[in-house]
């Protein structure tokens, strides 16, 4: 008991330093100064307050996205193995696995510069000078086709820009709406006669399955309900303008911009040769994984094996959405979304090409 006493005077002692002396400064740290503060406000809100001074246009920001974000995302945002995705998806957003990308889903422009200053590149955060950024994030928008190739952003129009998802978001009125619903007294104990699935999972089948006749029958007839109506082919270009792509001067001077997308993995002309993707030249009329000595993708040789030829329906076809038109392939390039865009790089291709 003794022993027990004492080891209680001795904690009370301990404690006693802190009590009295608890409303005094205790002399650690110091104010910090301006400029520390400064180095940490760095956030930029959706009306641009925050952001420095500066501008970046789209062909630079190619360049510098090129030499510092090509390697995880791609040189056409499309993403590298996992590394996600900054370009595209816009017609994916009602889907049970949407690509939800800068361009589709992002509602700040600020949102984006404010975490390529921060973060980017990977494994050099905050190496990027705010000219960089400007630029890096207007390639992204021309990346979504959300902006033309001579587009400058800077802190004087930064605030201007909306973004293509800017009104997809609403306020969260749950609490008002649904929270009383939830917070009902729970049952717990016979709530039904009969329990039955009523929905599963919507990308991971993780509902297990029923033998009964009954639950076979049921699902028979709900997949037979819910089947989607036979897709319909696009008319993917107009027929008059088919014969005029070809032909127009305006057309092969706007493509020459257009294929600044491409140049990366193809060239064209009489000096051209095949790299990461085959030279261009002769490309109507031309069969379809033709090129000698290039390795195709197995989607590009069972064209070829089938005689498929690139002519200016399946050109288009593929330049609108390379996946789609031919299934299999390893060009990564998403597409292009404008048809003026679509018509003059296939100008361009026959006059430079020919």
């Amino acid at each position: 008991m003794l022993k027990c006493l004492k080891l209680f005077l001795a904690a009370a002692v301990l404690v006693l330093p802190v009590t009295v002396f608890a409303g005094d400064k205790l002399g650690l740290g110091r104010a910090a100064l301006p400029e520390e503060i400064a180095a940490w406000d760095v956030d930029i809100r959706p009306n641009g307050a925050g952001l420095p001074a500066g501008s970046g246009d789209v062909l630079y920001g190619e360049e510098v996205f090129v030499n510092k974000c090509a390697s995880c995302h791609g040189d056409f945002a499309e993403g590298v193995d996992n590394w996600p995705v900054l370009a595209g998806g816009f017609d994916t957003l009602g889907d049970k696995d949407p690509v939800k990308t800068v361009g589709s889903y992002w509602p700040y422009l600020s949102t984006v510069w404010d975490y390529v200053n921060r973060s980017m590149p990977f494994g050099e955060a905050q190496s990027l000078s705010a000219d960089e950024v400007y630029a890096i994030v207007a390639y992204m928008l021309y990346s979504n086709d959300l902006v033309d190739e001579d587009f400058v952003l800077s802190d004087t129009n930064f605030a201007e820009f909306e973004m293509y998802n800017a009104r997809g978001f609403v306020v969260d009125d749950r609490p008002e709406t649904e929270y009383a619903i939830w917070r009902a007294e729970p049952c717990m104990k016979d709530c039904k006669d009969r329990v039955e699935i009523t929905m599963r999972a919507s990308i991971l089948d993780v509902t297990p399955e029923e033998t009964t006749v009954e639950s076979t029958e049921k699902t028979e007839a709900a997949e037979v309900a819910v089947a989607a109506p036979a897709e319909e082919k696009e008319a993917i270009v107009s027929p008059a303008a088919l014969n005029e792509i070809a032909s127009s001067p305006e057309l092969v001077a706007a493509g020459k911009k257009v294929f600044r997308k491409c140049k990366a993995c193809h060239q064209i002309g009489p000096k051209a040769k095949s790299r990461s993707g085959p030279h261009l030249n002769n490309i109507l009329g031309r069969g379809i994984g033709a090129v000698e000595g290039f390795r195709y993708s197995k989607a590009f040789k069972k064209a070829a094996e089938a005689g498929q030829v690139w002519d200016m329906e399946q050109l288009v076809s593929f330049l609108a959405n390379p996946k789609k038109s031919i299934k299999g392939t390893k060009m990564s390039f998403s597409g292009l979304k404008k048809q003026n865009d679509i018509d003059a790089i296939i100008a361009y291709l026959n006059a430079e090409g020919a």
